[in-house]
């Protein structure tokens, strides 16, 4: 696995990781997360950061170095995307208002922990991994029309259109029971394809709305 890509790491600020890189993060799951670092353990951003790292590499690593021997650059350059994403993502971005239980209370969710629920629930289904996911609406008035945007790489050889209805499925339940957004539709972008778990060539990668 080669380190992500630094002109779009470049674009990342630390204080969005409370002063730590993406390299930090996965530098620190390979030492086995010793000594303990509280500025990393204590940091909500730091462990949706590590959360998605572990994921990711649980997914798709295996397969990654299958894919290598094929096609370096191109798988390199796919999971060095992820990377980044997973950096972007981390960040808390807009307030999202909740429903509350008294006139003096403002409960709100970031937008962040939004797309971190989304991707657990989405890398949860079966022979797909979650690139990225993006709200898209005005998230921060109650009640406003929310479009979700999942774009995930597919196992070779599975059924697309049945891993992408999973991934919607499990997305749309999640925000329904997590948050108070209205969510006009969620929608599931396939950009590649991840070579056959039993080590077969698969197909070309493509790009499939679902």
């Amino acid at each position: 696995m080669t380190e992500p890509d630094p002109v779009r790491l470049d674009s990342l600020e630390p204080e969005d990781l409370d002063g730590h890189t993406i390299d930090e993060l996965a530098d620190y799951l390979d030492a086995g997360m010793q000594p303990a670092d509280p500025s990393i353990d204590q940091s909500p951003a730091c462990q949706n950061a590590l959360a998605a790292i572990v994921r990711l590499r649980q997914s798709s690593l295996g397969s990654l170095e299958a894919a290598a021997e094929r096609e370096a650059p191109a798988d390199e350059s796919w999971i060095s995307g992820v990377l980044a994403n997973i950096s972007l993502e981390a960040r808390a971005g807009r307030d999202v208002p909740l429903r509350p239980a008294a006139p003096t209370e403002r409960p709100v969710m970031t937008e962040g922990a939004i797309r971190s629920l989304v991707r657990t629930a989405g890398d949860a289904v079966p022979d797909a991994l979650i690139a990225r996911c993006t709200l898209e609406g005005d998230v921060t008035e109650l009640g406003a029309p929310v479009r979700i945007v999942v774009e995930i790489a597919v196992r070779a050889g599975s059924q697309i259109q049945r891993v992408a209805s999973a991934i919607r499925e499990a997305g749309a339940e999640v925000l329904a029971t997590e948050t108070d957004l209205f969510v006009e539709s969620v929608d599931v972008v396939v950009r590649d394809l991840l070579p056959p778990s039993d080590g077969e060539h698969g197909h070309d990668a493509e790009e499939d709305r679902a």
